[in-house]
């Protein structure tokens, strides 16, 4: 786990820090049996934030979530996943490979029936539905609920993206000058460690992104949807005054610190007339989706930058935006890839810069 940026677990308003679990592994063992216990001992706190019912059996309280994942928890079983990006216009596939949950999970649901004293009812595989909680104390059937929430979040979080919301920066005349400046870069700057043609963003997918999404079912993805329309009805016009937004790529930087060992090289984008309307509309889109749980909330801002050369290119040209930060025991994901020397580019194009006409 990184110490400076430990994984949180954001349920019922409240805000959880999940600890990795140390575990010995051994030939037999399944791997994520210890894991999942470690889960069901960290939810012990209830949340008043739940609606529990009271029947004339008890209480009872449901949880709605895709059935991917409860699939997943209660079933070991997997569907494929699209790879989409979402703009308030159009969407694009990129297929992906299904990926499966290794590990028995048949008493998943018994062990949190026993030791929450509930009865859990789950839809059948390949039905779409809720998740219902029953029990003679109100307690118990918010524990089992708050663990429920755990697993589903755990779940979400260890699936690839499946969406990106995101700006597109892909007019022909940026597309042409973009190639122009991958030319010029290639010409000078070719002998420089880690430099070549596959690190380039692909000239028809520049684009501004504002934040990843995990959606596994139809019903996410129309609810995204009706989200990005109701920003666009609520906020998104009045910021843009109805009209297209005149943005700028003006300067290079790098995200790591040493520009010496560069893994993603972008693109500075801001408002031509030095306005802050991209910045607000920006920022108010990341925001209504993090309130709705779509996006989980790690930064309070977007960073406003259009990847141009990015590492992981060079073994997979698809490859941005693909990887979720942490694996399942809170740990920061590093992805093999070749560094390249950017200093260069840096000296050389530091003044690159892009006037794009573009309807946000």
């Amino acid at each position: 786990m990184e110490v400076l940026r430990p994984q949180l677990l954001r349920i019922g308003g409240r805000v959880y820090r999940k600890n990795p679990i140390q575990e010995q592994t051994y030939q037999h063992e399944e791997e994520d049996d210890d894991y999942y216990q470690g889960l069901m001992e960290c939810a012990e706190e209830p949340c008043e934030a739940y609606e529990v019912v009271q029947t004339p059996q008890g209480f009872r309280c449901t949880v709605k979530a895709p059935s991917l994942l409860y699939n997943l928890i209660f079933f070991n079983t997997s569907n494929f996943c699209g790879f989409q990006k979402i703009t308030l216009g159009c969407q694009d596939i990129y297929p992906r490979r299904p990926r499966h949950i290794v590990g028995k999970r048949g008493d998943t649901r018994k062990k949190l029936e026993v030791e929450t004293k509930t009865s859990i009812t789950i839809p059948k595989p390949g039905q779409e539905g809720e998740i219902v909680i029953t029990g003679q104390h109100r307690s118990g059937v918010i524990s089992a609920r708050t663990r429920i929430d755990v697993l589903l979040l755990t779940f979400r979080r260890k699936q690839p993206f499946t969406h990106f919301l995101a700006f597109f920066l892909n007019e022909v005349e940026v597309q042409e000058r973009f190639l122009k400046f991958q030319e010029e870069v290639l010409e000078k700057c070719s002998m420089d460690h880690g430099v070549d043609s596959t690190i380039f963003q692909n000239p028809k997918k520049l684009h501004l992104t504002i934040g990843m999404l995990v959606l596994l079912s139809e019903q996410e993805i129309q609810q995204t949807c009706e989200m990005l329309q109701q920003c666009k009805e609520e906020f998104i016009d009045d910021i843009s005054g109805g009209k297209p937004l005149e943005v700028e790529m003006a300067g290079i930087e790098y995200m790591n610190d040493d520009p010496g060992m560069v893994d993603v090289l972008y693109a500075k984008v801001h408002m031509k007339d030095g306005s802050n309307r991209l910045q607000e509309l920006v920022d108010r889109v990341l925001e209504r989706f993090q309130a709705s749980g779509l996006i989980v909330k790690e930064w309070n801002s977007v960073k406003l930058h259009a990847t141009v050369m990015n590492t992981l290119f060079r073994k997979d040209p698809n490859a941005e935006g693909r990887y979720n930060l942490y694996t399942a025991d809170g740990k920061y994901i590093f992805k093999e890839r070749e560094s390249f020397d950017g200093r260069n580019i840096l000296k050389v194009f530091n003044m690159y810069t892009q006037s794009i006409l573009g309807k946000l």
